[in-house]
């Protein structure tokens, strides 16, 4: 028990991290493309506070850590107003991709980090603490979960924003009035997951190119340890 209490309080902050720079950076590329909506509510803010949902970014991902599920969660959505985008079509579009790429770019950040202080700890000849590896490690594959996660193409997602920029306008017209069924669908994802933990949809969907990312990842990050350590 004490292992699993120690476990969710490195993945939880993680967590947290991982979704506040996600949201931020929504609310940040709707500023330069016109929309200062998230600017006007306070939203471009680092501060958790402005973003943290206490149910998804703290209970939920803290119950699956405990209870050894998948974890996920998700913050209070940056307000964007696609009418105030100066091109609403491809603005959405950016502002959705924003997220996931910025999860991304930190997953590679905490990568080379983990290589550039292993590196310097080899040099030293000593080992980096566990905690720190289990802590980097786990940011890691957070952000590249969250990345992927938010890019399936269904409401609320941040993939189903680019789906539907894709689509024709006839089609994209009715796409976007199911995005008001978002939190339902989120709802109905997770009460999938526990009541089929057979289905291992997450794991069939999701986490073939988190693995293949993140494994991407700590190669660069094992490089640059042998180029610095060596």
């Amino acid at each position: 028990m004490t292992e699993t209490l120690i476990l969710a309080a490195v993945l939880v902050p993680c967590l947290i991290v991982a979704i506040v720079f996600h949201e931020v950076a929504h609310g940040w590329v709707a500023l330069m493309l016109g929309d200062p909506t998230a600017k006007e509510q306070r939203r471009l803010s680092l501060n958790p506070i402005r973003h943290v949902d206490p149910i998804g970014t703290i209970i939920v991902p803290g119950a699956l850590a405990l209870f050894g599920g998948p974890i996920f969660g998700w913050a209070k959505p940056v307000p964007v107003n696609a009418r105030r985008l100066d091109n609403p079509r491809f603005g959405m579009m950016a502002v959705a991709a924003a997220g996931p790429g910025t999860n991304l770019l930190l997953a590679l950040v905490a990568a080379l980090f983990i290589g550039v202080i292993g590196g310097f700890a080899l040099n030293l000849g000593a080992a980096l603490p566990e905690w720190v590896m289990t802590a980097f490690g786990a940011f890691v594959l957070i952000n590249a979960f969250l990345a992927f996660f938010n890019l399936l193409p269904i409401p609320p997602f941040d993939g189903s924003h680019i789906v539907g920029g894709l689509m024709p306008r006839r089609w994209a017209n009715q796409w976007q009035k199911l995005q008001a069924m978002g939190m339902l669908v989120f709802v109905v994802l997770i009460a999938a997951t526990w009541a089929f933990p057979d289905a291992r949809w997450i794991e069939n969907t999701i986490l073939p190119p988190v693995e293949w990312i993140s494994g991407l990842f700590f190669s660069v990050a094992n490089g640059i340890a042998g180029v610095i350590g060596g």
